[in-house]
């Protein structure tokens, strides 16, 4: 191929290869800090290159340039340039840091820039691009094991099932009777107050009673929404840290729903809801239905200095000025220890059973305030313990509150949930652009360390976001309705046969990518809705779309079967306008996904690859991909029989 100046704006590709301490690694920006890091570029002759520049930097630090080599191929079509670091040099004293790293080509009299649209793949441009990404962790960092390769179901407890059992019901708190047809409470125009006190009754006994109904999606972690005191449905507003709320069953029944699971193989993680309390809550008691004085009811409270007051004692910091969410003063050791102590909070639940924390807005909590919770948490469970942040930008190098966050260099948080890739999944899903995903997908494993990659929490829907099936029949996400008309707005029979078309094959990409697939209740039984509180409604048991949950049944059993999807390499093989090919290989065995939003079909990459579906569809699949599907195959050369262990071996879109 004939390679050509570049005109304005448009790029030139250049090979670029890294390998550790001698071994080759593709499509990764985050190492441990250890071993010695070749940087190598292969230049095409063509481009006539005269003089190749790399710069680095760390983060908030000085840049150093050093000028490399170009040696000659063999047959003299292009010139390599290689840069050698010493990882643990580079990371220095405190065994991390975070780095950037560019190259410039300098032609006759000409400067080209570095660019990359993936962290992985380097071009050349007039102008000068993103500069690459370059993550230390510490060495000592690791994840917990037993996450990589499960499924994760996010349950809100109050709209889950109502189990039978002992609960008691607080102070105002109303009953909706209506499981099947009640509409959770609503404002009529968004951002109005809300008491969110009328509660459909779920809780923990009604968890236990369906655990086989999750035992048969495969799930193997439970993520629960906040199970502490609180006045209100979604428990976001914590009354008091210390009890499990009396109308989810309080300890016992918490303590029940850990026996069971754990009996199960199951782990059970709780939402840690740190950053703010309830107004109504045994430490502000701005209501004053806690005993003892709260902060709002006097200077003299224990927990006046945990919350930051002005002139008068109205004027208090909240989260986002909502008012009934008054925001704790990490600051005060005291408040912060309360909950990252070795006898905080975090350690307390821990000790009693729990397996770990997802961390509500994360990003709003400190950095001291995450290096002693990890500290706590790992001490109490001999490093067991999962931390999940809610982040929903790239964690990387993210920056918050106008600080660069570290949560990924080995002393605050395992892993995020993974909005980038909920949100490149939706784009794809809607745009038919696999350039554009491919490139997001390769940025976001590039992005994080190994350990923190497989335990990524891959998400379609959560408490905080519409229904997946709702987005993918209505991509305006219900712009323009009022609340009111979204109460009892569902999907057309057209709109929702094509919702559940695409979702299918947004969950194979769920459940096959790197991380771990959580399931929010209800997505699949087929449940719509809009925003919160819509995307909130009970449960539909027994009106499930059972050919749905046949299908994510399906998935969990295919992908708990094979041990690439817990811990295999990610690498796109080959992609097309609308349509691509992944791969997940580990020792052991070697996984082919592939994804075609065209109209044709799709010739399947080369390899001896055999599709993972009932017999009646093994000669569709294994002659191409059909359009407007995807797909799941293993190559038979290292073939593990899924009939062999029991666990099924059917998974299609």
């Amino acid at each position: 191929m004939q390679i050509k100046r570049p005109e304005a704006g448009e790029p030139l590709f250049c090979q670029l290869n890294l390998s550790l301490s001698g071994r080759r690694v593709k499509n990764k920006a985050a190492f441990s800090a250890k071993g010695v890091l070749t940087i190598l570029t292969e230049i095409p002759r063509a481009l006539g290159a005269t003089e190749i520049i790399f710069s680095l930097h760390r983060d908030g630090g000085e840049t150093i340039e050093t000028h490399l080599a170009l040696t000659p191929s063999d047959d003299y079509s292009f010139d390599t340039a290689k840069i050698e670091l010493d990882l643990a040099e580079l990371a220095g004293e405190g065994g991390c840091g975070l780095f950037y790293y560019e190259f410039f080509l300098v032609r006759h009299g000409e400067t080209l820039f570095s660019d990359t649209p993936d962290q992985v793949s380097l071009q050349f441009c007039k102008e000068r691009g993103r500069a690459f990404r370059l993550l230390l962790c510490k060495t000592s960092f690791d994840t917990p094991h037993w996450f990589y390769g499960g499924v994760m179901y996010h349950i809100f407890l109050d709209r889950f099932y109502k189990g039978q059992g002992d609960c008691k019901f607080h102070k105002g708190a109303i009953l909706e009777e209506d499981w099947e047809h009640g509409i959770p409470e609503y404002p009529e125009i968004p951002g109005d107050e809300l008491a969110n006190n009328r509660f459909f009754g779920g809780n923990l006994w009604g968890v236990i009673e369906k655990l086989e109904h999750l035992q048969s999606l495969s799930v193997t972690t439970l993520y629960l929404s906040p199970i502490f005191d609180s006045v209100s449905n979604h428990r976001y507003d914590t009354g008091d840290y210390e009890v499990v709320d009396s109308l989810l069953g309080g300890d016992k029944a918490f303590a029940a729903l850990l026996r069971e699971a754990h009996k199960r193989g199951m782990r059970v993680i709780l939402d840690g809801v740190f950053n703010h309390t309830g107004d109504d809550s045994r430490y502000f008691n701005r209501l004053g239905n806690y005993p003892g004085l709260g902060a709002y009811q006097s200077e003299k409270s224990p927990y006046r200095d945990w919350f930051r007051f002005g002139a008068t004692r109205d004027d208090y910091e909240s989260w986002w000025g909502i008012r009934i969410l008054p925001r704790l003063n990490h600051e005060n050791q005291n408040c912060r220890h309360y909950f990252t102590g070795k006898d905080g909070i975090a350690a307390k639940w821990l000790r009693f059973g729990a397996d770990g924390w997802r961390l509500d807005v994360a990003d709003e909590l400190s950095d001291v305030f995450l290096d002693e919770l990890r500290a706590t948490v790992k001490s109490a469970t001999n490093g067991e313990g999962l931390i999940i942040g809610e982040v929903w930008e790239n964690a990387a190098d993210k920056i918050s509150y106008d600080r660069r966050r570290r949560y990924f260099q080995g002393d605050q948080l395992d892993s995020v949930m993974n909005y980038p890739m909920r949100s490149a999944i939706l784009e794809f899903l809607r745009s038919r652009d696999a350039k554009a995903f491919c490139n997001s997908a390769r940025e976001i494993y590039a992005s994080y360390p190994e350990p923190s990659v497989h335990a990524l929490m891959n998400l379609l829907s959560t408490h905080d976001t519409a229904r997946i099936l709702t987005i993918l029949g209505d991509p305006t996400e219900g712009q323009g309705l009022t609340n009111v008309q979204k109460a009892t707005a569902r999907l057309t029979e057209e709109q929702r046969k094509k919702a559940l078309r695409l979702l299918r094959i947004g969950a194979t990409l769920q459940f096959t990518l790197f991380g771990v697939p959580s399931i929010y209740y209800g997505d699949e039984a087929g449940m719509e809705g809009y925003g919160d509180p819509f995307c909130r409604f009970p449960y539909p048991w027994g009106r499930e779309d059972k050919a749905l949950l046949a299908f994510y049944r399906e998935l969990g059993r295919v992908r708990t079967a094979h041990s690439a999807f817990a811990d295999g390499v990610f690498e796109i093989l080959c992609q097309t306008e609308n349509a691509f090919f992944f791969l997940r290989k580990n020792k052991e065995e070697e996984i082919l996904v592939g994804v075609n939003l065209s109209e044709r079909v799709l010739p399947l990459p080369e390899g001896d690859w055999e599709p993972l579906f009932p017999e009646q569809n093994q000669n569709e699949y294994s002659s191409g991909l059909p359009p407007m599907g995807a797909a799941i195959y293993q190559k038979k050369t290292c073939k593990r029989s899924l009939k062999k262990t029991g666990k099924g071996n059917t998974s299609h879109a």
